[in-house]
């Protein structure tokens, strides 16, 4: 299964690097799409972090093409990624598609501006949470929110919760081949 990675520079690491390591361990093979090829600079909240090599940029990359979608945090990875109008017209191709995404921290920012949170229950780093709900969404303080084929969760310390719940969201495909939508499920 291939899975985009939707990240830039200002990533947060442990929020690239943890569900990537996750996703590879479960026999997935993540990809990192990004805003300008080349490489990327994470970050480990403000101190720099490690570069990461861009495998397609997101004016390339096809929706079609992968089965889900993370969309890692870092207050700059969010806001550049929302700022861009073909990473927008990315995410949204995923929720057109019924395809599972998963979203953690600053990264619902990126949710919100491609109009796909009306009416979800979701959550995010907490000073989203004005932002989401002027968006539409239901804004909850949890740990991990499973809605429908959406996953989100707050922060770093929610990784093992938000690993483990992409891990078993990502995996559920039907017979056909097609990734299927989960019924709402709170873990």
């Amino acid at each position: 299964m291939k899975v985009a990675v939707l990240a830039t520079d200002g990533v947060e690491q442990v929020e690239l690097d943890r569900p990537w390591q996750a996703l590879e361990e479960a026999g997935a093979q993540p990809e990192l799409v990004a805003l300008e090829s080349g490489t990327i600079t994470a970050f480990n909240h403000l101190d720099r972090g490690d570069t990461k090599k861009v495998d397609t940029t997101v004016g390339t990359a096809d929706p079609d093409e992968y089965a889900a979608l993370v969309l890692p945090g870092g207050v700059a990875n969010g806001d550049f990624v929302r700022a861009d109008a073909d990473a927008v017209a990315f995410v949204k191709g995923f929720f057109d598609a019924g395809k599972p995404v998963a979203a953690i921290c600053h990264a619902p920012w990126v949710l919100a501006e491609a109009d796909v949170v009306r009416g979800r229950r979701m959550t995010s780093w907490p000073s989203l949470q004005t932002d989401l709900c002027n968006a539409g969404a239901e804004w909850v303080d949890e740990e991990l929110v499973v809605d429908g084929n959406l996953t989100t969760s707050r922060k770093p310390d929610d990784l093992d919760a938000f690993c483990a719940a992409i891990v078993e969201q990502f995996a559920q495909e039907p017979a056909d081949g097609d990734v299927r939508q989960r019924a709402d499920v709170d873990a």
